[in-house]
């Protein structure tokens, strides 16, 4: 059997112009999927920045309370070319996704293909779990507790009242995605050092009380100045920590019962 995956990989060998060659083609592939999406996000930028201002909305009550404003001429056009480019990387991430993998799989055997391909599903959809999270929980909480810090006008004070930029509002939800997204790739990138025998679920019990710090200055690094946003962020990050123990566990036994059969075979 491993004579046999040894052959597919080694026909799969190409001189390096070869895969130059193909590394040109996936990327270009990829660079279109990115422009069309650009181009489709950008004709429908304002559509898209009104959804994700949505928590904002929520948290005044009304469309009508929501008030944004911009202060120099083209910041608007700057936020909707951002929108674009920000709704280009979600919708064309699956087509690069595949082209990345269709440049590796030739390299790898069959059952690294088999093994690689779980993880590559798995990472968008972690990415945009982490997404969600923001979108239906960080952003609304963060957005009701600016709108409550505004101060009316009495006699005594002036009236402050809470009118975020539309591009430091996008540059706000996004630095939130992103921090979330990568953040919810805890299990994938623990449980393939687990498979490469780096780490065990031994290791990330006793290194927990160290991951929680880590995860807290992390959060701290990867949000806004806010206490709300950390622990928005590092929660959600503890309970995926728990789970890749959990994950890890579970291919410690794969690769225990894998071995009894091999031995059993022996």
């Amino acid at each position: 059997m491993a004579n046999v995956e040894e052959d597919e990989v080694e026909a799969s060998r190409a001189p390096l112009i070869e895969h130059l060659i193909e590394l040109r083609s996936r990327l270009i592939k990829a660079l279109i999927a990115f422009i069309v999406m650009f181009f489709i996000c950008f004709a429908g930028a304002k559509y898209i920045y009104n959804i994700l201002v949505l928590p904002y909305v929520h948290a005044v009550g009304s469309p009508e309370k929501a008030h944004l404003v911009y202060t120099h001429g083209l910041e608007y056009l700057f936020t909707q070319i951002q929108v674009a480019v920000f709704g280009a990387g979600f919708l064309a991430f699956p087509v690069i996704a595949v082209q990345v993998y269709k440049f590796v799989a030739p390299g790898l055997y069959k059952n690294e293909r088999r093994a690689f391909l779980p993880y590559l599903i798995a990472t968008p959809v972690l990415f945009a779990l982490g997404a969600a999270c923001v979108y239906f929980i960080a952003m609304p909480v963060l957005m009701r507790f600016s709108v409550g810090m505004q101060q009316l006008a009495t006699d005594s004070s002036p009236a402050i009242e809470f009118l975020p930029k539309v591009s430091e509002y996008l540059s706000l939800i996004m630095t939130l995605i992103f921090a979330f997204g990568i953040c919810f790739q805890l299990p994938v990138v623990l449980t393939l050092l687990a498979r490469a025998g780096i780490i065990d679920s031994q290791f990330l019990v006793e290194r927990r009380r160290y991951a929680i710090v880590l995860v807290f200055i992390l959060a701290a690094v990867l949000t806004p100045p806010d206490v709300i946003s950390q622990f928005a962020l590092a929660v959600p990050t503890l309970v995926l920590y728990e789970a890749s123990i959990i994950s890890v566990r579970m291919v410690e036994k794969k690769r225990a019962e894998a071995e009894a059969a091999r031995a059993a075979a022996g």
